[in-house]
């Protein structure tokens, strides 16, 4: 399944590349501090299926399993998923409530000004998810609609932006949205092309992806600004892990066969 529907950005790349050259020094001890610990806190919506979710009360899907393998290589020994949402994922980071992000969240200049990334883990893509009974093929008949989305993520901030005098509803995660559309009370969701198409199926909503991908995302796992040690050593292991195979498996076990180590190698 081919998800890139654009070139992204160099502007976000560069980012990327750079984000752990700062000489920030609050945090350049966090590598030595969470192999201290023997903890890796890490941060997920756990209301974000396939990549991270609760499955019979605990922790699965892409994110979890990347979260782990990465402790595993930087030699921590056991991971503490903290349960929040985009709009706290900073705001956590800057107060110490957890040390990285692994969550689906998507690599910006603005974010950028606040934490640092790792280079991209995973790609992903906005879709249109509509009832099997509407004529909407696209965002120019979204229009003064009512679209659901998910509150600060970056579906949000583009129906703000690219849909004019649409009624934008936020909720709490995806699968609130999506029914709210198949129960005819929104118009149309706005939802990660992976995501809703997991969710329809495995709550049976009666929802479908309308129309062509919106627009692209490059994901990253982020932490404090000046953890410079850290990025090089998450970095390294993500490299690792698409070398030899193992974010491919990963990915192919959550997202329906998609190879993620190849979909990265096409940015």
């Amino acid at each position: 399944m081919h998800i890139l529907s654009r070139t992204i950005p160099v502007s976000v790349l560069v980012l990327v590349a750079l984000a752990g050259c700062g000489g920030g020094q609050g945090e350049k001890d966090l590598l030595q501090r969470v192999k201290s610990a023997g903890v890796l806190r890490v941060a997920q919506t756990q209301a974000n299926p396939p990549w991270n979710f609760l499955e019979a009360g605990k922790p699965a899907g892409y994110d979890v399993d990347v979260a782990n393998e990465l402790a595993k290589r930087l030699g921590i020994g056991k991971v503490e998923f903290v349960p929040s949402n985009f709009q706290n994922f900073i705001p956590g980071i800057k107060a110490s409530r957890f040390d990285a992000v692994v969550s689906g969240q998507t690599i910006t200049e603005e974010r950028g000004k606040q934490v640092d990334f790792s280079r991209p883990y995973q790609v992903n893509g906005i879709s249109i998810f509509v009832s099997g009974t509407s004529a909407v093929t696209g965002v120019a008949d979204l229009r003064g609609k009512k679209v659901a989305v998910t509150a600060g993520t970056t579906q949000a901030a583009f129906a703000e932006k690219s849909i004019p005098d649409a009624d934008v509803k936020t909720y709490e995660n995806a699968t609130l949205g999506l029914t709210e559309v198949g129960r005819g009370r929104a118009d149309a969701a706005l939802v990660s092309r992976f995501q809703g198409a997991f969710l329809a199926e495995k709550n049976g909503l009666a929802v479908k992806p309308a129309g062509p991908l919106l627009e692209s995302e490059v994901n990253g796992i982020s932490f404090a600004k000046g953890s410079d040690g850290f990025k090089r050593a998450v970095d390294q292991a993500l490299a690792d892990m698409i070398t030899d195979g193992t974010l491919s498996a990963i990915s192919r076990k959550w997202l329906g066969g998609l190879d993620m180590a190849a979909e990265l190698g096409r940015l």
